[in-house]
Formats: C-alpha cells, structure tokens, sequence
C-alpha cells in the first residue's frame, strides 16, 4: 500500500509487474473504475490513467473516481498532466505520480513540481533517450517505459515497434527499471521478463477483457513463471 502522502513510496520493483494503462473507450460499456478494480482485485500492481480525449476536469474527476476504486491497493499514476495530478492530490484523492512522455514537461521540472515523494515516470525507446535519462540527477526518474513493443492502435503515435529482441537490445543500457509496453500478450510475458523487463504494461489485454481478474491473474502468473 501506498500512502496519500507518498510516505511509503516503493520501490518500482514492487509496483512494474502488471501495470495497467486505462482507456476508457476500450473499457466501455463498462466504466473505468468498475474495470480497474477488477483489475487490481486480479493481481494489477500499478494503474495509469490515461485518456487523450479527456479536458482537465474531466480527467480529474476520472482520476478522483479511479483512486477512490483502488482505495490505496496500488500506486495511482496519472498520464501527461502533471496539473491534474497536482489538483487530485490537493483535493484528497490517493494518487501517487505522474508518467509523461518525450514531447510532454521535462522530467526534471516534473520532479521540482510533483516534490521528492511522487512517482515519475518517462517513456524513453531509444538508446538516446536512454543516455538522456542516465545524465537526470539522481532521483528525478523512478522508472522507464519502453516501447512499443509490438505496433497496436491504443496509441497511433507510437514510435516504431522494437520487437522482443529490440527491447532486450535497449536493456543492456537501461539506466532505471524498465516496464515494457504495446501490444503485449501473456506469450511476450516471459521473453520480456528474461530480456530484463521490470515489469509489463498492458492496455487492451485487460481493458477488452470479459474477466478482468481472471486476465490479470493469468498475466501475472506468467510473469512469475517466466523469472527463471
């Protein structure tokens, strides 16, 4: 558990293995919330709310709601806005960071504005971006998320697919824990894991399934399994 007031932030080991990324028109007709908490009730470690589409009140109250259906189980990330974090914390809601992209506010100012106790996540999918995270100062970064592994529609913009093999290419200069995304199914699970991934994300793996529990403990089984 983490607490509202980041106090007992962990260690990115204990939160990467199953790290769900929402999207709200794929888990429709269900709402957001009902999904991840049937997710995280299946073994999901970490959740990020993303929705592009979404203006800042609407993603606020969205993150207000999807915190309140995790109750503190798991850290609570919220996608790009740093602001939207800022405000849900402000109004009481457990959430815990903020992920942000190549293309969104620089990592290190994140850090100045989100303080020492938020999580901070960055994409990075190149051995420059890699070096780049490598020369941050210390602490301004807690983890990287790689990809795409496979090309998949839940983000056209995507950098080009890397494959098993790109990804495991990359983690021979990971500078940080590393979690792997797009287009994951439970057979990339174990490759990814011996291919020195940190943890999986997954987004319609889960948010289209019919058993999101089930799904999420089928995923996480795999990624035990595949630690040797």
């Amino acid at each position: 558990m983490v607490a509202q007031d980041g106090s007992a932030r962990q260690s990115p080991a204990s939160y990467l293995p199953l790290y769900l990324v929402t999207d709200t028109v794929l888990c429709s007709p269900r709402s957001v919330p009902d999904l991840v908490a049937l997710a995280v009730e299946g073994g999901v470690t970490c959740v990020q709310v993303r929705d592009k589409r979404a203006g800042g009140r609407d993603l606020l109250d969205l993150l207000v709601a999807v915190a309140a259906a995790v109750d503190g189980r798991v850290p609570v990330l919220v996608d790009d806005r740093v602001d939207v974090y800022l405000a849900a914390l402000a109004g009481g809601a457990r959430v815990h960071g903020v992920h942000v992209g190549q293309s969104d506010l620089p990592a290190d100012l994140v850090r100045t504005m989100v303080g020492p106790d938020a999580v901070v996540g960055l994409s990075a999918a190149t051995p420059g971006q890699f070096g780049a995270a490598a020369d941050l100062p210390a602490g301004t970064v807690d983890y990287l998320g790689v990809g795409a592994v496979h090309a998949t529609t839940t983000k056209p913009d995507h950098p080009a697919p890397l494959g098993v093999d790109g990804f495991a290419g990359l983690m021979t200069s990971a500078p940080l824990p590393c979690v792997a995304i797009g287009g994951i199914t439970a057979d990339d699970v174990a490759p990814l894991r011996r291919a020195g991934a940190a943890g999986i994300a997954v987004v319609s793996a889960l948010c289209t399934a019919v058993d999101p529990s089930a799904s999420a403990r089928d995923l996480l089984r795999a990624w035990q399994d595949g630690r040797s």
